[in-house]
C-alpha cells in the first residue's frame, strides 16, 4: 500500500467508528440538502449552521419550493447567519436550476461551477456525497487537516498555497468511496485536527503528520496577515410612531445587508430635513441619540449613531418609491434583517 492510499485509508477507518454520521444534512441526502449544506457552513460553526438548516429545509423542502419563494422569506430564515450573500445566491441558483435543470441540481463540475455562490469546493461536495462522483473537496477543515500533514507555511487563501492544496486533495481523494472520504476529512478537521488544541492522540493520521512531529501543530495554517480596519460611520434614522411601528427601508441588492430591511440612513445629522423632505414626512418629531454601536466586516468597521424619532404627528412618506413598510414589532412581517438591526428593535 503507498503512502497516498494509506492516509486515506486510515481516515476512511476512523470516520467508521468515530466519524458523525447524523447531523442533518447526512440524513436523507439529497444534491439539493447537500448544497444548502455546504453554503451554510461556509464560514459557520456546525452547532450554529444545525437550527438554521433545519428550519430552512421545515421551510423549503425542496429546490422547486425555494425557487418559488421570495428573496424576503428566504433572507428572513437567514436573518442572524450572516454573509447575506450566500442567501442571496441560494434563491438566484434555484431560479435557474428550476428553469433550466428542471429542478434537479446538474452533477458536472463546469455546470454546477457557473451557478452563483457554487466554488470548486462546494461543487465537489455536490458531487461526491450526493452524485457517487469523484471530485475533491478543499473547505477550512480540510486545508488545515493537510497543511499540518504536510508542514506548509503560510496562509492557505494564498493562490500558490491553495493550488498546492487543490493538488493534495486531488492525490487523497479515492476513487471508492469518495463519498464518505469526503465526509471523514472535513469531519476529522472540525473535531479532531481544530484550529486550537488539536487532538492529535486520536488523529488516524498522527504517524504521517509533519507538524505533530516537529510539535508545531497550532502555527498551521497560518492567519490571513492582517491590516488595521478602516472605519465608516453613518447614522440609522429609527422612526417610531405611538402605535410603536418603526419604519424600514430595503436596501439594494448590491452591498453591504443587499436585500435586507434597515433603517433608512444617512451620512451625517446635517442631511435630517434633507432626508425628511425626500421621504415626505412632515409634523413634529422628537428626536433622542441612542449610544453608538459598531459593527464589524471583513473589510472594515461601520460606526452606526442610531438617531430615535417618536413621531407625534406625521404623514404617510412615499412608501413604495422608497421601498419603505411600516415594521409592527408585536406582530412583525418576516422579512429578512440583519443582526445589529434585530438587537436595536428589540432595545427600543
Amino acid at each position: 500500500m503507498n503512502i497516498i492510499d494509506d492516509f486515506s485509508k486510515k481516515i476512511l477507518l476512523w470516520f467508521e467508528t468515530n466519524g458523525r454520521k447524523d447531523l442533518p444534512w447526512q440524513r436523507k441526502i439529497t444534491p439539493y440538502r447537500v448544497w444548502v449544506s455546504e453554503i451554510m457552513l461556509q464560514q459557520t460553526q456546525v452547532a450554529t449552521a444545525i437550527p438554521y438548516f433545519n428550519r430552512f429545509m421545515n421551510r423549503f423542502p425542496s429546490l422547486d419550493s425555494l425557487a418559488e419563494a421570495s428573496m424576503d422569506e428566504v433572507l428572513e430564515l437567514w436573518t442572524g447567519l450572516g454573509y447575506y450573500a450566500r442567501g442571496r445566491n441560494l434563491h438566484r441558483t434555484a431560479k435557474i436550476v428550476a428553469s433550466e435543470y428542471s429542478g434537479i441540481l446538474p452533477s458536472n463540475l463546469e455546470e454546477l461551477l457557473a451557478l452563483p455562490g457554487i466554488g470548486r469546493s462546494t461543487a465537489g461536495a455536490i458531487i461526491s456525497i450526493a452524485c457517487g462522483g469523484h471530485e475533491p473537496i478543499l473547505d477550512g477543515n480540510v486545508k488545515r487537516v493537510l497543511m499540518r500533514a504536510h508542514a506548509i507555511r503560510g496562509w492557505p487563501g494564498t493562490k500558490s498555497i491553495e493550488a498546492k492544496l487543490w493538488k493534495l486533495a486531488e492525490k487523497y481523494t479515492p476513487a471508492e468511496r469518495t463519498d464518505l472520504y469526503t465526509q471523514a476529512i472535513m469531519d476529522l478537521g472540525a473535531t479532531v485536527c481544530t484550529r486550537s488544541k488539536p487532538r492529535c492522540d486520536f488523529c488516524p493520521i498522527e504517524g504521517q503528520c509533519i507538524a505533530n512531529h516537529q510539535k508545531s501543530q497550532t502555527i498551521y495554517p497560518e492567519k490571513k496577515p492582517r491590516k488595521a480596519l478602516p472605519i465608516k460611520k453613518t447614522v440609522f434614522i429609527i422612526m417610531q410612531t405611538k402605535k410603536n411601528e418603526i419604519l424600514l427601508q430595503k436596501r439594494p441588492l448590491k452591498g453591504i445587508w443587499g436585500g435586507l430591511w434597515c433603517f433608512p440612513e444617512i451620512s451625517s445629522l446635517d442631511l435630517m430635513e434633507a432626508w425628511r423632505k425626500e421621504l415626505g414626512f412632515d409634523g413634529e418629531i422628537r428626536i433622542k441619540k441612542l449610544p453608538e454601536i459598531t459593527h464589524t466586516f471583513s473589510h472594515y468597521k461601520l460606526s452606526i449613531e442610531p438617531v430615535l424619532i417618536s413621531c407625534i404627528k406625521t404623514t404617510t412618506p412615499n412608501m413604495k418609491k422608497n421601498n419603505c413598510i411600516w415594521y409592527d414589532k408585536q406582530n412583525p412581517t418576516k422579512i429578512g434583517l440583519p443582526a445589529p438591526i434585530v438587537k436595536l428593535i428589540k432595545s427600543i
